[in-house]
């Protein structure tokens, strides 16, 4: 009798030890979910912020569910000028921003900001990621960028009309710390505000214009307050956006994981590259619709704006000499690459 129970005892340890097995091996081989945050400043519904979350739902889909994204756009997470700071210190782990938010931090990339004569936006991001790949500045090494990028050409937006360089004379054009210079070299005059201020300062008449790319016409309301756009690309600049990871929290990802990312990454540049153009075509469509006048310049207008802008590459390329940097050497590859790059 009891050496039978103590077979009967014997079984069922074993059965209890083998389902215990069982249970446990899926939770063992299980690869363990990867989840991030991603911060980006621009509102939930700007069109950028609609391909963040499409890259972030497309992640999920090609890594089987072993990565997740959580979105937090308009400054919820981070603010525009915390962003890169956030990501280098894991505050959150992907980041959308604009590097001249972060003042001095990246001189060499500040090339971007020139006025180069940029066509649209398609074409400042595929300089901007060219200029990347070719430098890879040193100062961009505490992050892993996953691509720069930059929004259409800031041209000329104004309460009255603008038809010739002279007409630029003394007129109070809203800047920031990259656009001052340029406004100056034009014959205007900088008056430096955040884009938060620039609709009211210009209701008010503190502001005569705005130098912008056209899609703020639409996204900013600046239509409401600049009915004359005078389109000069002779020294037309952008701005340099960054989409980044934190480098730690890169390195730590399977190598499966950062393959599929890369390739992501490819066709979603590739993305917000035309975007840019397509939110520039939309709020010209919008303006012109409420009245909004758009004037070309003439081929001795731009000519003109653009012998006006050497002072400000003659600064740029002393002040990276000066650093130590190969500023004449961006600056070359910059005005050469624009040359042949597609507008669209």
């Amino acid at each position: 009798m009891l050496d039978r129970y103590r077979k009967m005892s014997a079984s069922a340890a074993y059965a209890i030890a083998l389902f215990f097995c069982v249970v446990a091996a899926p939770a063992v081989a299980a690869d363990p979910v990867v989840s991030l945050k991603y911060s980006n400043f621009l509102p939930p519904l700007h069109a950028h912020s609609v391909l963040v979350d499409q890259w972030c739902k497309e992640l999920e889909k090609r890594t089987d569910g072993r990565v997740k994204v959580r979105q937090f756009a308009g400054n919820t997470l981070t603010t525009a000028n915390q962003t890169y700071d956030g990501v280098v210190k894991g505050i959150t782990d992907v980041g959308l921003s604009i590097l001249s938010y972060t003042p001095g931090r990246m001189p060499l990339t500040d090339v971007l900001t020139l006025p180069l004569g940029v066509k649209s936006g398609y074409q400042a991001s595929h300089l901007a990621n060219a200029y990347y790949r070719k430098f890879k500045p040193k100062e961009l090494d505490d992050v892993k960028i996953f691509f720069l990028m930059g929004p259409g050409p800031f041209i000329w937006h104004s309460k009255t009309p603008v038809a010739r360089m002279e007409d630029l004379k003394g007129m109070r054009f809203k800047s920031d710390a990259n656009t001052s210079k340029i406004v100056a070299a034009a014959g205007a005059t900088p008056t430096t505000m955040p884009m938060s201020e620039t609709y009211d300062a210009m209701k008010r008449g503190l502001a005569e214009g705005v130098l912008n790319p056209i899609e703020t016409l639409k996204g900013w309301k600046f239509s409401d307050v600049a009915g004359y756009t005078w389109e000069n690309y002779g020294g037309a600049n952008t701005n340099s956006f960054f989409v980044a990871m934190n480098k730690e929290k890169w390195n730590a990802l399977p190598k499966d994981i950062q393959q599929i990312m890369e390739k992501l990454n490819e066709e979603w540049f590739e993305k917000h590259a035309k975007t840019w153009n397509q939110i520039d075509d939309e709020a010209r469509e919008f303006s012109l619709k409420k009245g909004h006048k758009f004037t070309k310049a003439s081929p001795t207008d731009e000519a003109k704006m653009k012998e006006q802008m050497k002072p400000v590459f003659e600064a740029y390329v002393s002040e990276m000499k000066a650093k130590g940097l190969p500023g004449e050497e961006a600056l070359k590859f910059a005005l050469e690459f624009l040359k042949t790059a597609p507008v669209k």
